[in-house]
């Protein structure tokens, strides 16, 4: 099942899809403009992975980390579907990167990689725009490259994990005002899902409604304003964003 939070004419609301529009938990079906697209899930602590895939590695000219490389994000970052990504105006550098999101359904604590789907309550989309030009290193990305408002939107839909039949096998794509410009798979990540899950849960609680992103393939390339970036992944759908320019 496929589910949503939208808001309209003033309230908050749970969506599912239908084959025109969306239907709102109260019965009314409306269409997608009519509604202004949430983050499908209220973010808790989010964790992000850098250099997680062997390909977008290779091409930043990095070695393959022996580790998990994770870091953290606020919930100022995550914007719904639909929304606007600001490009601030000192930037020449500044790329999408599709990723698979993991939504944690249940508390989890020293958990073992053959048991870790069992703690997922879902799938989303996420595109964790990168500026560039802030970056410290590659080892160690600093605050203001990955966590500016707005710069990861996310869903449309969250996806619940039992309608993902191998989460680890699934097609990547973005798309910039149409064209196609990264393609990928998650079956070429370096550390898989239940190795994250495993690894994180080794040294702290995960709770409900934490996410992990779990990084992006190669083909990652500039964006500028008025750009239309599209992501998609393979059985969750299509994520929409336009760059605009820097807020006041």
């Amino acid at each position: 099942m496929k589910t949503a939070r939208v808001a309209f004419q003033g309230g908050i609301y749970q969506a599912t899809e239908l084959s025109e529009g969306v239907q709102l938990d109260n019965g009314q079906q409306v269409s997608e403009e009519e509604v202004v697209w949430l983050p499908p899930v209220e973010p808790q602590t989010s964790f992000a992975l850098g250099l997680n895939y062997f390909d977008h590695a290779s091409e930043l000219s990095f070695n393959a980390p022996e580790e998990p490389l994770v870091f953290l994000k606020g919930p100022n970052t995550f914007v719904g579907h639909r929304g606007k990504t600001y490009r601030p105006s000192d930037v020449t550098n500044m790329h999408y990167e599709c990723e698979l999101a993991v939504v944690i359904g249940q508390q989890a604590k020293n958990v073992k990689q053959e048991d870790a789907y069992s703690y997922i309550s879902g799938y989303t989309i996420a595109n964790d725009y990168a500026i560039r030009d802030y970056l410290e290193n590659y080892y160690r990305p600093n605050l203001r490259v990955k966590n500016r408002d707005h710069c990861t939107p996310i869903g449309p839909w969250l996806v619940d994990a039992a309608d993902v039949d191998d989460p680890m096998n699934l097609a990547l794509r973005t798309y910039v005002n149409g064209e196609l410009v990264q393609e990928g798979s998650t079956k070429d990540m370096i550390f898989d899902i239940p190795v994250l899950i495993e690894y994180l849960s080794s040294f702290m609680t995960l709770n409900p409604g934490d996410l992990i992103l779990t990084g992006t393939p190669k083909g990652t390339v500039d964006t500028k304003v008025g750009d239309e970036v599209i992501t998609e992944i393979e059985g969750l759908g299509r994520l929409i964003n336009t760059i605009t320019g820097e807020k006041n």
